[in-house]
């Protein structure tokens, strides 16, 4: 077991001047701590399998594109994780390049896929007969421009790019929707869930059993039928054979909560493989109401109510 005084390690991409970088800099206990760059999500992971670091932040969906497909699945299949938080970074970029360049010199850009797909829109407009390079990151993307390893005139990048390399910026705000957001989540080992905050969130993986009519809905059922709302739910392929899937849920509410506890309880009867990623503070920490009905002394009623009809005491 590592000492309090020990430092801890924070795992995520790098290197300096990415998104994920901003939203690790949410994480308060994180600060002064030693952050460990990495190249991708598959090395965040498995430097906190491995012990390398002590927790992870990495990319889980993006509300222009949706669902970050490798974390999603990175998730899926390696056991040992959980998700202990989440946080939101406003996704804004920049058009850089390096010095003395200037726009209608570019022709080729280099560009995370992601990021290049919130920038259609501009570069349609202002670049038609553009060609796109892909990166590993948004900052890759610009290293990759400066030293020649991308065959691109221009990147597409974060504005914090400029505090960290001699680039110049040919267009600001070049993104197609000024509210997007990226939604990330730090990962440790599998630990305890914190405690509920009355504002917090739970993210699971379900496989269904077999495909039949209704299935789908049936797993539903065991959500909605104690009044609990999704707010997020994707499908990704397994990869065993054509059309099977597994859904990524997140759901409102806490693991603690009696109404949660039970509709996992049922997802579990009937699922072949249940994933708990973890019960964590919404970033947004907005409060999560519920009818009276699903109050967690309404189950706790009800439970007590059918043990005792099984154990014959007289009803009162």
């Amino acid at each position: 077991m590592k000492r309090v005084t020990e430092r801890r390690t924070y795992s995520y991409l790098g290197p300096a001047g990415t998104f994920t970088e901003a939203a690790l800099d949410q994480v308060a206990e994180a600060r002064g701590q030693q952050w460990r760059a990495v190249h991708n999500v598959g090395e965040a992971l498995a430097d906190v399998l491995e012990g390398r670091s002590d927790a992870a932040m990495i990319a889980i969906e993006n509300s222009i594109e949706g669902g970050v497909s490798t974390t999603q699945d990175a998730l899926a299949t390696l056991p040992g994780l959980r998700i202990v938080g989440e946080y939101l970074v406003k996704v804004n970029f920049v058009l850089v390049a390096p010095r003395g360049t200037t726009l209608d010199e570019v022709s080729v850009i280099a560009a995370h896929p992601v990021a290049y797909a919130q920038c259609h829109g501009w570069l349609g407009q202002n670049i038609p007969a553009h060609s796109h390079v892909p990166a590993s990151s948004n900052v890759a993307s610009a290293i990759g421009v400066l030293d020649g390893s991308l065959p691109a005139q221009a990147a597409i990048a974060a504005p914090g790019i400029v505090n960290h390399y001699d680039v110049d910026v040919l267009a600001s705000g070049i993104g197609d929707n000024a509210n997007a957001v990226t939604r990330f989540v730090l990962v440790s080992r599998t630990t305890a869930p914190p405690a509920p905050t009355g504002a917090d969130k739970t993210s699971l993986i379900v496989e269904l059993p077999h495909d039949h009519p209704g299935s789908l809905l049936e797993m539903l059922e065991q959500f909605s039928t104690r009044g609990i709302n999704l707010s997020l739910i994707e499908s990704r392929p397994i990869g065993d054979e054509l059309g099977r899937y597994r859904f990524v849920i997140d759901a409102d509410g806490h693991i603690e909560h009696e109404r949660m506890a039970d509709a996992l309880l049922g997802i579990r009867r009937f699922s072949p493989r249940v994933v708990f990623l973890g019960s964590y503070p919404r970033a947004d920490r907005q409060i999560v109401h519920y009818p009276d009905r699903y109050a967690d002394d309404v189950f706790v009623e009800a439970r007590d109510w059918l043990r005792g009809i099984v154990s014959g005491e007289p009803e009162a």
